[in-house]
């Protein structure tokens, strides 16, 4: 008997069902997930709750779209988390020692520049693969964050004006969300709609070819972990004003969420490519999980367990469909 076989019709919609499935899948189980905490948890569905889920993911969003970056151009910072660190320990610092707002958020966004900048020499220059210059760069920022400190945390004196960034509302919106929404604009259109995006599309799927066709690969690769230390100093910097206080090592928990927003991002809309928007629901998905799971009462470690097993999940459905490749 011979096997059936699809006809000349049926295999063009069994095509598109498949790259349906590929592209909006992820995003299909972030609606679900959402309808059912809405469903079976009382206190999700509340306006109040809502704005508290855009406040909670502001920050790891803005990380999640400077590592979009990174990953687009094949470069992933494992510093990241430690440079949100000094950002938020950097402009308390200077706040509480009388510096102006304008000079101290200055003073971030160019500790910001150097970190992405050295990480960019030492990949493009020295050789070092990312993974393992980043690394590196990752652990001198851990012990400079707590040398600064002396291990303590920042607490009073800080200006609220400051403070108003990452505590405050506009017409009942956290002021935070306002600055994700920008970063993620920003991100999506610089990636989507601009030259340089383009660019470091281009480099992160063939360097060799990219630069036959004359892209200049070494500034571009410099440039995207650049993007990732500015966006990751905003990030430090807002969070320290939602804390109301810097602490040294409270930016380590966002490498590994800020990776998962990335991964699960790339499950979708272009599978195996990183996007800002799927980014955006990356970030979401992992916000929408931790909200629910906190109002039922699991306990933070089981949280972590998850997330660990949506990375897998993540990486494993893009590996499956696409050729990954990071290093």
């Amino acid at each position: 008997m011979s096997s059936p076989t699809l006809t000349a019709t049926q295999a063009p919609a069994h095509g598109q069902r498949r790259q349906w499935v590929q592209k909006y899948s992820t995003l299909v189980v972030l609606v679900l997930m959402f309808l059912g905490f809405s469903l079976f948890v009382d206190r999700f569905m509340t306006v109040f709750n809502l704005t508290n889920i855009l406040q909670q993911i502001a920050i790891l969003t803005i990380v999640g779209t400077g590592l979009t970056f990174g990953f687009a151009a094949r470069e992933i910072d494992l510093s990241v988390g430690y440079t949100v660190g000094l950002a938020g320990i950097l402009v308390p610092l200077l706040l509480v020692g009388g510096t102006p707002l304008p000079l101290a958020l200055l003073a971030g966004l160019a500790a910001g520049l150097v970190v992405g900048l050295v990480n960019g020499l030492l990949v493009t220059r020295v050789g070092i693969p990312s993974l393992i210059a980043t690394l590196a760069m990752g652990s001198i920022l851990f012990g400079v964050n707590f040398l600064a400190t002396g291990g303590r945390a920042i607490y009073g004196g800080l200006p609220d004006s400051y403070l108003f960034l990452g505590q405050g509302r506009l017409w009942g919106i956290p002021v935070l969300a306002f600055f994700m929404a920008a970063s993620v604009i920003v991100g999506w259109f610089v990636m989507e709609r601009t030259i340089f995006g383009r660019y470091v599309y281009a480099v992160g799927g063939n360097q060799k070819a990219a630069e036959l066709s004359g892209v200049r690969v070494t500034f571009y690769r410099t440039a995207a972990l650049v993007i990732v230390s500015v966006f990751a100093v905003v990030a430090g910097t807002l969070l320290a004003a939602r804390l109301g206080s810097g602490q040294p090592n409270v930016g380590e928990r966002y490498l590994l969420d800020g990776l998962a927003t990335v991964f699960i991002g790339m499950t979708m809309f272009r599978p195996g490519t990183a996007t800002v928007l799927g980014t955006f629901c990356g970030a979401l998905f992992i916000g929408v999980i931790n909200n629910g799971l906190n109002l039922i009462g699991m306990d933070t470690y089981i949280q972590n367990i998850v997330k660990g097993v949506i990375i897998l999940i993540a990486v494993a459905i893009v590996s499956r469909t696409t050729k990954l490749k990071l290093l």
